[in-house]
């Protein structure tokens, strides 16, 4: 079921879009952009989040980046 936002599609697709260009334009692969964004998202976590609610937003965040993972074989 998807999730209601605060923020518009329009302002998503535009960060994404911003975060996209910087990886692609010093071509980084793809372990790589995993491994920074990955380190983004503890990053955020750890300083953003209570220390009593990090555990629930990283199991949260698990969970909806496994139910966003297609399973086409395209790569």
């Amino acid at each position: 079921m998807p999730q209601s936002s605060r923020y518009s599609d329009e302002q998503v697709e535009q960060l994404l879009t911003k975060l996209v260009q910087v990886l692609e334009h010093d071509q980084t692969p793809t372990d790589l952009s995993l491994m920074v964004l990955g380190n983004m998202v503890t990053n955020l976590i750890n300083t953003s989040i209570a220390p009593a609610q990090r555990h629930a937003i990283a199991r949260s965040f698990a969970e909806a980046l496994q139910a966003s993972i297609r399973e086409d074989r395209a790569h």
